[in-house]
């Protein structure tokens, strides 16, 4: 079951166009696991370095990059987003009202609930 539920994460992290983000919990509903944000970042984090899914373009609720226990890497995922032309604020912050991806099929998956 976990498994299935990555891989639906990933179909969906995988339709975020570049130069637009998608939040956690955004992922979450759409994957089928509404209400589980946190399923995503786990998911997320078992990637491998050399995954080539946009994994860069999810943000948090806020419009900000996670913290990572290494800072780099929140530097890392920065400094992608910007090279897709996207604008941090002074605090670090994405106008997600802006660049937030609005999927055509708003479908998301059946939950089998």
């Amino acid at each position: 079951m976990a498994s299935e539920i990555r891989t639906r994460i990933y179909d969906v992290v995988a339709r975020i166009p570049r130069g637009r983000v998608a939040t956690y919990g955004q992922i979450a509903e759409l994957a089928g696991v509404g209400g589980h944000a946190r399923q995503v970042g786990y998911a997320l984090h078992a990637l491998g370095g050399d995954s080539p899914l946009p994994w860069h373009r999810v943000v948090n609720a806020a419009g900000q990059v996670s913290r990572r226990d290494d800072p780099a890497d929140e530097v890392f995922q920065r400094a992608l987003l910007k090279a897709e032309g996207l604008r941090f604020s002074a605090a670090g912050r994405l106008d997600l009202g802006a660049v937030r991806w609005k999927p055509r099929s708003g479908r998301p998956h059946s939950s089998g609930a």
